[in-house]
């Protein structure tokens, strides 16, 4: 059986799995994404990740018939090269920049239209990444050939051919202004556009793997390297094709994304949290963006006790909440930014921050969704492994149809799908469930008095 080999590089970890043609997933192995201090700043290993890598893909290769390579990653990473590799370490995008690079970034960068997402905690945007590449190194600056995202990079380290794509420039790179479908004008104001190779499609094949890595790993020398994709982009894909529309899927982890392919907030206009990215296809694609999956750790602490329907009772009925923003980026709530804490009778009981942190995630999720109307709701990810979680979301939008979807490695599964973008005759298959909401006659008011102790800072209702 032909088999597709995904390579995801998240914040944290680092996956690489081998599906079938249809997405399914076979096999996944994975590493820690090590971070070193410096210098010259925070960065990841790249030669240690691309050691692994070719380890992997040889293991990988001795079990399955690899026809094709897909990479994917978070949209905040980046790669400065020459034609021989990397001239600068990839910068860990939260580390932060000198202030003097973050003031001009601001003065720069553009409008929220052109940007597409706010401007973001440490380095995050890939322009601003350049930015101070460009104004730290500038011999190094100077001689690179390609800025890469990330998985065009490591397209480019097993293919020898330079691209850009779409969906890796329009997730808060402020390269792309997705809202229409162009260049930021960034890129032409700075000089950079020698860095920007030629825009490819996610499912173009670059070319075949290089030689020398063929060897290396085994892989037969035919086997396709794909241009790559962005993880959100491409864990919304797996729902396209599959032939969903007006549909939102938030996927959850690290960030809480939520993704729409119904048209409707204006991009003229910048709200806290609000971006918009795009599909395979360059169509804008408006969505939210928070750093929940971080802020839930930040609030249940050490406690792992399971999320039950009592403690949420117990928890709304005295009006106990998590106070936003625990991390060091605003999110949802401008001005929060670690000014996070927990408010209410039952705050100092640690045997139901678990809870808490469910609920303020599912708040938070809530909050995402009033800004990307559908009339369908998709959840996956990581909190949809408790079924609690989707049971709140579906309880406080009684209006929508809302499914999650079990499947843990949905970026695998749309990155995989790529390869038979251009041959598909039916939609791909996929399963969802039908979530029963968690209904309590007083999680509307809850969540009213949870927004506003968010917008005042918990300086109303006595807090």
């Amino acid at each position: 059986m032909r088999t597709i080999a995904v390579f995801d590089t998240g914040k944290t970890n680092i996956k690489l799995s081998v599906s079938d043609e249809a997405g399914g997933l076979i096999e996944t192995l994975s590493t820690p994404n090590v971070v070193h201090d410096g210098p010259p700043y925070r960065h990841h290993d790249l030669a240690v990740i691309e050691a692994w890598l070719l380890d992997g893909l040889a293991t990988l290769a001795d079990r399955h018939d690899i026809a094709a390579v897909v990479c994917t990653a978070h949209g905040s990473g980046g790669v400065l090269v020459d034609d021989e590799g990397p001239v600068m370490p990839m910068i860990d995008y939260e580390q932060a920049v000198p202030s003097e690079i973050d003031r001009e970034y601001r003065e720069i960068a553009g409008s929220f239209r052109e940007r597409g997402s706010a401007v973001m905690l440490g380095a995050a945007h890939l322009a601003r990444q350049m930015l101070w590449l460009e104004r730290g190194w500038p011999d190094a600056f100077t001689q690179a050939r390609h800025f890469l995202a990330t998985p065009q990079y490591w397209a480019w380290r097993l293919s020898g051919v330079a691209a850009s794509e779409v969906t890796s420039l329009a997730a808060q790179s402020h390269l792309w202004c997705s809202a229409d479908g162009r260049p930021a004008r960034l890129i032409e104001a700075r000089n950079w556009q020698r860095l920007i190779p030629p825009l490819q499609p996610a499912w173009s094949r670059l070319a075949d793997i290089k030689p020398e890595i063929s060897g290396r790993t085994g892989l037969k020398p035919t086997t396709a390297i794909l241009c790559g994709i962005h993880d959100s982009s491409a864990n919304f894909y797996q729902y396209q094709a599959a032939g969903l529309s007006d549909i939102t899927v938030v996927s959850t982890g690290t960030w809480i994304v939520a993704i729409s392919d119904r048209s409707g907030p204006d991009f003229d206009v910048e709200r806290a949290g609000l971006c918009c990215n795009a599909d395979i296809e360059a169509k804008p694609l408006p969505g939210m963006l928070t750093m929940g999956g971080r802020e839930f750790a930040m609030v249940a602490g050490e406690d792992d006790r399971p999320t039950t329907e009592e403690n949420l009772a117990r928890l709304i009925e005295t009006r106990t909440i998590a106070l936003p923003s625990f991390g060091s980026d605003d999110g949802l709530f401008p001005g929060t930014s670690q000014r996070g804490r927990l408010t209410g009778p039952l705050a100092d009981h640690r045997d139901l921050r678990h809870s808490l942190a469910l609920l303020y995630a599912a708040l938070l999720t809530d909050r995402c969704l009033q800004l990307v109307q559908t009339s369908t709701v998709v959840l996956d990810g990581s909190f949809v492994r408790d079924p609690l979680y989707g049971a709140l979301i579906a309880a406080l939008n009684p209006d929508r149809r809302v499914f999650v979807n079990a499947d843990q490695y949905g970026t695998a599964t749309g990155a995989a799908l790529l390869a038979s973008h251009e041959t598909r005759q039916a939609p791909a298959p996929l399963a969802l469930r039908a979530v029963t909401p968690f209904l309590h006659p007083a999680l509307d008011e809850y969540r009213e008095h949870w927004l506003r102790a968010a917008h005042t800072g918990g300086q109303d209702d006595g807090l």
